[in-house]
């Protein structure tokens, strides 16, 4: 692995370490190019990724639909969940999901990234 490369997750961390370190010949010494580093490397980044999403852009009647005041409201009929879980899903590429209002941490983090967004998107127009 090249060490100018950006880690996907623990497992290429982990890989950087063992070669900088020279530990990676050694093993490789002892037990053979095919010493289960690559599937271990392979494992930990599929169980600890580096999720940094970078968001789509948003579609123009989204811009509309969230600047019209609609993020900064308390609560939520259930057609304006439906679409703010969409945009959300969309844009930050996640299955789409209604959390539950029973506990509005999930919507607050939800409207404080989306309106993050939109402001974003406001200043480059």
């Amino acid at each position: 692995m090249e060490t100018t490369t950006k880690s996907k997750g623990l497992g290429d961390t982990i890989e950087k370490i063992t070669e900088a370190t020279g530990i990676k010949a050694v093993v490789k010494a002892i037990a053979g190019e095919d010493c289960g580093c690559d599937e271990r490397r392979d494992a930990l980044n599929k169980l600890f990724p580096y999720k940094k999403v970078q968001p789509e852009c948003l579609e123009p009647d989204e811009i509309e639909y969230l600047d019209s005041g609609i993020l900064r409201k308390r609560t939520l009929k259930y057609q304006d969940r439906e679409r703010i879980a969409t945009i959300h899903a969309r844009v930050f590429n996640h299955k789409f999901d209604i959390p539950c209002t029973c506990s509005p941490k999930i919507w607050m983090q939800w409207m404080r990234e989306l309106q993050e967004l939109l402001d974003a998107t406001k200043e480059v127009s």
